[in-house]
């Protein structure tokens, strides 16, 4: 039983893990690249609309059960395998902790630059915004790595 429940786990935070990887590798390697050729207004005004639509039950879903599952799979994994959870989990912990203490903050202050002048707004956003991206999409990744060898361990 616990064989598999711990398969469970592992599939989820892996699936799960894998579209929050997703998410941030295309925003790196296209939608901000792309998003760099426009200008300054179209990127403000689609960052804001952006960071309005991604809060949904689809990306949370994502976003709050990768840790989880991952955590549960490092409760529950034995051996060389569960040294290999703990390190997706904490990859996975340490992508939200990213999220939450460098991009969200970067997106309030977006979003609260109002109406005013969208080449000063976009100045303070988006290299450190793009950077901290590129910093989840990394520990996103690596996490499923961890993970990946956790299964295959398992």
């Amino acid at each position: 039983m616990t064989d598999t429940v711990l398969a469970v786990a592992l599939v989820l935070a892996l699936v799960l893990g894998g579209l929050q990887a997703g998410t941030y590798y295309a925003w790196a390697s296209g939608v901000m690249p792309g998003l760099a050729r426009v200008e300054d207004h179209a990127f403000v005004e689609v960052m804001r609309q952006v960071n309005l639509a991604i809060v949904n039950p689809v990306f949370l879903a994502s976003f709050v059960g990768a840790p989880l599952t991952a955590a549960a799979a490092a409760a529950l994994a034995d051996g060389t395998a569960r040294w290999w959870a703990i390190g997706g989990a904490v990859l996975a912990v340490a992508t939200v902790v990213v999220t939450v203490a460098r991009n969200i903050p970067l997106n309030d202050a977006l979003e609260a630059g109002g109406t005013g002048d969208p080449a000063v707004a976009r100045a303070g956003f988006e290299r450190a915004w793009r950077r901290w991206n590129v910093v989840r999409a990394l520990t996103s990744t690596a996490s499923v790595a961890c993970l990946g060898v956790a299964a295959y361990l398992s």
